[in-house]
C-alpha cells in the first residue's frame, strides 16, 4: 500500500510540472513537451558553445511513433532558442527514419535520446539542407547503418567524406511539390519533396501523410529574421516561392515543423511572406536611388517588425537587409549548388 501511495504522489507531482497547454492535448497530436526558448538571449564577447553542456531530448510528439528531437536553449549562440536544428524520428518495426542529424558535436547524445524510445536500427536519413546543424552528424549515423538521401545539389555543396548523401534526386521545375522519393515505413507514408532553390540550392521538405505533418526546414523561421544562404544557392525570392508551394501542399490542419522556432500552420507563414515582400520592395527602391548598403542598413527598415520577431538581433537584421540589397541587383547563377556572392567590407 505504501508503495502504491508513493507511486500515486510521484505521478501527481510530475503532472504538476507539465504545462496545462500540454496536458489538455494528451491523446491528441502534436504534443509539445519542451517548447523552444523565447529569450532574449545574450552572450559575452568571445563566448564559445559549451557542447558538453548541451542536452538532446524529445521536445515534441507528432504521432505515436513520430517524435521531434532537439537541443538545449540558451547555450548555442547560433541557435539560442534550442541548440542545432530539429531532428524528426519515425520509428517502428521497419527501423528508424531520421530527418536531419544535428550538429557533429552532439551525435552520440542524439543517438542516446533516440535510444530512450526505440532500439530499432537506424535505416534512413534524409537531409533537408546542407548546414552543419542539420548534417553535422551524418557520418556518425551512416556508421550506425543509415542510408543518406538528399538533393543532388546538397551533395555537391558538401565536402567529400563520410556522411555525404548516397541516394540523390533533383528538383523538377515542371512539377513543383512532386515527391522524388516515397517510403512506406512503420505504418506511415513519407514523401521526400525536393524544393526550388530557397534557403539553399539543395532543400528538401519531408511530408508524413498520415500524421499530416510537413518538416519545412529553414526557408521559414520565426526566431530571428529570414536567412537565404545565397552563397549556397538560396534566395529570398526562392523562399517566397517555397512558402507559396506550402500553401498548396498543406491543409489548414497540417502541422508545419520548421528547423528552428515554433510549430506552425500554413496561415502563420503569410505575415512572414508579406514582410519579405515589403523589405525587398523598400530595399529595391533605395538601391535604385543609389543608396549605399551602409545607408540602407542605417535606415532601420525592419523597425516595424522588431516587436513581433522573436530572436531579433542586429546581426540577424543586418544579414537579412544585406541579402535583400544583393538580391535586388540580380544574383549570380548557381553552379554546382554554389554562388559567388559579393564581399562587403
Amino acid at each position: 500500500m505504501m508503495k502504491k501511495r508513493a507511486l500515486w504522489w510521484s505521478i501527481v507531482a510530475a503532472l504538476a510540472f507539465v504545462p496545462a497547454s500540454v496536458r489538455v492535448q494528451e491523446g491528441r497530436y502534436p504534443i509539445e513537451i519542451v517548447p523552444p526558448g523565447k529569450g532574449p538571449f545574450t552572450f559575452p564577447a568571445g563566448y564559445q558553445t559549451p557542447w558538453d553542456r548541451i542536452q538532446i531530448f524529445v521536445t515534441a510528439k507528432m504521432s505515436p511513433n513520430l517524435f521531434v528531437v532537439h537541443g538545449s536553449e540558451a547555450l548555442d549562440p547560433a541557435h539560442p532558442d534550442a541548440s542545432g536544428g530539429r531532428v524528426m524520428v519515425l520509428f517502428g518495426n521497419d527501423g528508424v527514419l531520421m530527418v536531419d542529424t544535428e550538429n557533429r558535436q552532439v551525435a552520440e547524445k542524439t543517438l542516446k535520446a533516440i535510444r530512450e524510445f526505440t532500439n530499432a536500427p537506424i535505416k534512413v536519413v534524409v537531409n533537408t539542407h546542407v548546414h552543419g546543424d542539420h548534417t553535422g552528424a551524418n557520418g556518425f549515423f551512416a556508421g550506425q547503418g543509415a542510408v543518406i538521401f538528399a538533393q543532388e545539389n546538397l551533395r555537391k555543396e558538401m565536402a567529400p567524406g563520410a556522411g555525404v548523401p548516397v541516394v540523390t534526386y533533383n528538383y523538377d521545375a515542371a512539377a513543383p511539390g512532386r515527391a522524388a522519393v516515397t517510403l512506406n515505413m512503420n505504418g506511415e507514408t513519407v514523401d521526400f519533396i525536393p524544393m526550388m532553390p530557397s534557403h539553399t540550392a539543395g532543400d528538401t521538405i519531408v511530408r508524413f501523410r498520415k500524421a499530416n505533418v510537413i518538416y519545412i526546414e529553414d526557408f521559414y523561421r520565426n526566431f530571428g529574421y529570414p536567412f537565404a544562404d545565397q552563397g549556397n544557392g538560396g534566395s529570398l525570392q526562392g523562399m517566397l516561392d517555397a512558402v507559396d508551394l506550402i500553401e498548396t501542399l498543406a491543409d489548414a490542419k497540417t502541422t508545419l515543423v520548421p528547423g528552428h522556432g515554433t510549430l506552425v500552420h500554413k496561415q502563420d507563414l503569410l505575415p512572414y511572406r508579406a514582410m519579405v515582400v515589403d523589405i525587398l520592395a523598400r530595399v529595391k527602391t533605395l538601391r535604385g536611388q543609389g543608396t549605399s548598403l551602409k545607408d540602407v542598413l542605417a535606415a532601420d527598415l525592419t523597425a516595424s517588425y522588431d516587436k513581433t520577431t522573436l530572436g531579433d538581433t542586429q546581426q540577424s537584421k543586418d544579414r537579412f537587409i544585406t541579402e535583400a540589397y544583393d538580391e535586388v541587383a540580380g544574383l549570380p547563377p548557381v553552379v554546382d549548388g554554389k554562388r559567388s556572392m559579393p564581399v562587403h567590407p
